[in-house]
């Protein structure tokens, strides 16, 4: 098929988008393959749906292949299946809700395991119907409070889900592993960099789960690994406690006048200066630091936590935020510290001066329920400087079992390059990934709340148990934008751009642009998908829009036509080499499907 440049619903820019904070965004929408429509929200154009839809294939192809079936469910859903499982209510404000004309409540679904798990209870009731795999390829809503990034964070976007139906957890496992090697074949195909890390299930339950992240500076999310194989979602590395220690020769709790030292570095310095130990320097590592933040959950309830941990390491945010879900964490403000004057801000600690037990364990009066939850190198016998819950005064010697007891263990210490690997693997290294894929083994929290359950072989009903595993479709086109764009513009790997050539006449030569033509002519009778730039413009912007747009091969048929030869144009590579005419149709061919 030949599509002529100057008849495709298309327009360059020469400018960046004010929006675009990542390559693959700039690109997309200068490229004309994407219009932002709102915050969030793309409309897709000839050349991007043609991409879209080629990721889509790959994807359709993987699946079929492994033998799952493809259904496709409305994005408008009612409440009532997402009220049974409680979503309706732990999605909090990432939901679109609304109401018909009769004021029945609806959404527009984020995910479908309840459609999906309703389905095979309508119409599945034996262990001989199972196993099943089941996928859709269709639009989701998430309404996203900061959507950025062009394409990689959207409040609608195309995704894969499917779900595996089993009558036990040894077909869940082998369900599982069948749809893990299916996205290595897939994510092979997209010729993404990727890792697959270990990661946490989050609202969406389950006990196995892992990630496909495109290695991406600009990715959104921190993975790790070791030089003996770990990988993990930052969010997903668990602390190896170290062992309980002999409290019995330290000595008990030690008040200590420290005015000015609301921050770490200046309780170090002060310590140091006035109690100095004699076999080395106090450091942030040796201080307890406690830090306030106020939960609010899906059903408008709010709490305080006080996350207590080495003050020489921060909370990570992402890990919080993965530990606490379906709850919201903010860090407090002085409004907060004010309405709970027993957290004197800079100087919180564990146990109280007045009575030496647990402060937090208390709650204050009058003001929300506090809970103190520590790190997991926060183990009995470990000694501490920390606050006293007084202004411009410390606590040293404050040993954790003797003196305090948290109300439990709460891993989300940011993790750093040359932490050791839990699995004792090696040092870890940090890098950055885009999410492509999520696989979880959902086990029976909705076939147990939906009533989804079989006869088995005895007779005897049974909870079907479960899987899901998601690919961002739409996010695979910028992903794969962002891993091979360069300065120039777009570059497309052969399996997804949306024409495998572009011819190219440049000149004003009636002949040259009858040679395009006929190169193109023989280039699509061949089988091949051509994008013939036949415009009247300069050969200049001509060449720039080529490298824009991003075809992997280009034909350029200008000067070099009266010698004989036209001038091939690899886009990732950036070679050249001139060929006869007579061959290019020939040596393109071998290119393309080489």
């Amino acid at each position: 098929m030949i599509t002529r440049l100057s008849k495709l619903f298309v327009r360059t820019l020469r400018d960046d988008p004010a929006d675009a904070e990542v390559p693959s965004h700039r690109w997309l929408v200068r490229a004309g393959y994407i219009r932002r429509t709102a915050p969030g929200i793309y409309t897709w154009l000839p050349l991007g749906l043609r991409v879209l839809q080629k990721v889509e294939q790959v994807v359709r192809e993987e699946m079929d292949a492994m033998g799952a079936q493809e259904v496709r469910f409305p994005a408008l859903l009612p409440r009532e299946p997402y009220e049974a499982t409680n979503r309706w209510t732990e999605y909090g404000p990432n939901l679109f809700r609304l109401k018909d004309r009769k004021g029945a409540d609806y959404l527009l679904g984020p995910t479908h395991e309840e459609m999906f798990t309703l389905l095979v209870k309508d119409l599945y009731s034996s262990y001989k119907d199972l196993p099943l795999s089941l996928y859709q390829i269709q639009t989701k809503y998430r309404d996203e409070a900061r959507p950025r990034a062009g394409l990689l964070r959207g409040r609608e976007f195309v995704m894969k889900d499917s779900y595996s139906f089993d009558v036990d957890d040894a077909g869940l496992a082998a369900s599982y592993q069948a749809h893990r090697d299916a996205y290595v074949r897939i994510f092979n195909r997209l010729g993404l960099e990727y890792v697959i890390v270990k990661a946490t299930s989050g609202a969406m339950g389950g006990s196995a789960s892992e990630e496909f992240l495109a290695v991406a500076e600009t990715g959104e999310d921190t993975f790790v690994r070791s030089p003996g194989g770990y990988a993990a979602n930052v969010e997903a590395v668990q602390v190896t406690p170290p062992p309980e220690q002999d409290a019995s020769a330290i000595d008990p709790i030690q008040e200590i006048d420290t005015p000015g030292t609301g921050t770490i570095v200046e309780l170090v310095d002060a310590v140091n200066a006035r109690f100095p130990r004699p076999d080395r320097p106090w450091t942030a590592a040796d201080t307890l630091k406690n830090v306030v933040f106020k939960l609010t959950f899906p059903d408008g309830k709010s709490e305080l936590l006080v996350v207590g941990l080495p003050g020489d390491r921060d909370v990570d945010l992402k890990r919080l935020e993965a530990a606490i879900t379906p709850a919201e964490a903010v860090a407090v403000g002085e409004e907060d510290f004010a309405a709970n004057p027993g957290l004197v801000k800079g100087y919180i600690g564990p146990v109280r001066l007045e009575d030496g037990t647990a402060a937090l364990q208390l709650g204050l009066k009058g003001a929300l329920k506090v809970r103190y939850l520590t790190d997991p190198r926060v183990v009995a016998g470990t000694s501490w400087i920390t606050g006293a819950n007084r202004a411009d005064t410390h606590q040293l010697n404050v040993v954790a079992g003797r003196d305090f007891v948290s109300d439990g263990v709460i891993d989300v210490a940011e993790v750093r390059a040359g932490d050791p690997a839990p699995d004792g693997s090696g040092p870890l290294s940090l890098a950055r990934g885009i999410e492509m894929g999520h696989i979880f083994q959902l086990g029976r929290k909705y076939a147990e709340a939906l009533g989804l359950k079989v006869l088995d072989e005895n007779g005897k009903l049974v909870t079907v148990t479960m899987g899901s595993y998601g690919v961002g479709v739409s996010r695979a086109v910028a992903a794969v934008a962002e891993n091979s764009c360069d300065d120039r513009g777009l570059a497309w790997p052969k399996e997804l751009a949306p024409f495998d050539v572009q011819v190219v006449a440049t000149g004003k030569g009636e002949e040259l642009l009858a040679a395009a033509e006929q190169l193109a002519a023989e280039l699509s009778a061949a089988g091949l998908d051509v994008l013939l730039d036949d415009r009247k413009a300069s050969p200049g912007v001509k060449f720039t829009d080529a490298e824009i747009l991003g075809m992997p091969l280009a034909v350029v048929v200008g000067r070099g036509l009266a010698d004989g030869v036209v001038e091939l144009r690899e886009r990732a590579s950036g070679e050249r080499i001139e060929v006869a005419v007579t061959a290019a149709v020939a040596e393109v061919i071998a290119r393309v499907r080489g």
